[in-house]
């Protein structure tokens, strides 16, 4: 399920507010939708994720709620909230909800280099 709305400007929000869990599911909702990049809020019922897949740009995870296991190429990580991790552009990844939980994932449409 995805909410295509964006967060208005000038307010104070609460991320872990702005999303709810959905059993057996993967709930997003877009903050920021720019050309630069965007910025979108996941929630990950436990046990669900995203598949392995690559993307042409680098990502930033930050868990703001709760626990995920993330496969980075072949790497595994472990993030609770608070913690973030890269993923670098073209590298294969994959998140798996250990516990229920939220992230905020920013994804910066430029590559190195680029002016």
């Amino acid at each position: 399920m995805r909410d295509r709305s964006e967060v208005r400007a000038s307010r104070v929000w609460k991320l872990a507010c702005l999303i709810g869990y959905q059993e057996g599911a993967v709930v997003s909702r877009t903050i920021i939708d720019r050309r630069a990049g965007t910025v979108t809020l996941f929630a990950f019922d436990e046990g669900q994720g995203l598949s392995e897949h690559a993307a042409p740009f680098d990502a930033l995870v930050h868990v703001i709620e709760g626990e995920a296991a993330v496969a980075l190429s072949s790497k595994a990580l472990r993030l609770r909230s608070g913690e973030m991790a890269i993923l670098p552009a073209n590298r294969p990844h994959a998140l798996r909800a250990s516990k229920r939980f939220k992230m905020i994932l920013t994804m910066i449409r430029s590559r190195k280099g680029a002016g």
